[in-house]
């Protein structure tokens, strides 16, 4: 209940705020949402087989945004931003899927 409770107050913060992203950060954003959409799927899936560790999860979110974050960086650097950040997407959205597909399994036992 209180993450739920964070979420509305974040939302609510979000959305009277209007905060304004820096340009600097604005190719990176997008990937870091989608690492960690991914972690927040994969603690969902861990909850429900009965294997969730709140540290593990942390350490996930946190990594998996900030290696994602360093790959496009990287790309960037390197003038392949947009193929980086392209193979980042596709590597974590299989990864969604599968977790959202083992939630579905779960949930609904089909």
């Amino acid at each position: 209940m209180i993450a739920v409770l964070g979420l509305v107050i974040g939302v609510v913060v979000g959305l009277f705020a209007q905060p304004e992203v820096p340009d600097a950060v604005v190719p990176y954003l997008p990937i870091a949402v989608v690492a960690a959409l991914d972690a927040v799927f994969g603690g969902v899936r861990a909850m429900l087989d009965g294997i969730f560790d709140d540290k593990v999860f942390i350490v996930s979110f946190l990594s998996n945004v900030v290696v994602a974050a360093l790959i496009v960086f990287l790309g960037d650097q390197l003038g392949v931003g947009s193929q980086l950040s392209t193979g980042v997407v596709v590597v974590l959205g299989i990864r969604i899927f599968s977790n959202a597909a083992a939630i579905r399994r779960h949930v609904f036992r089909a």
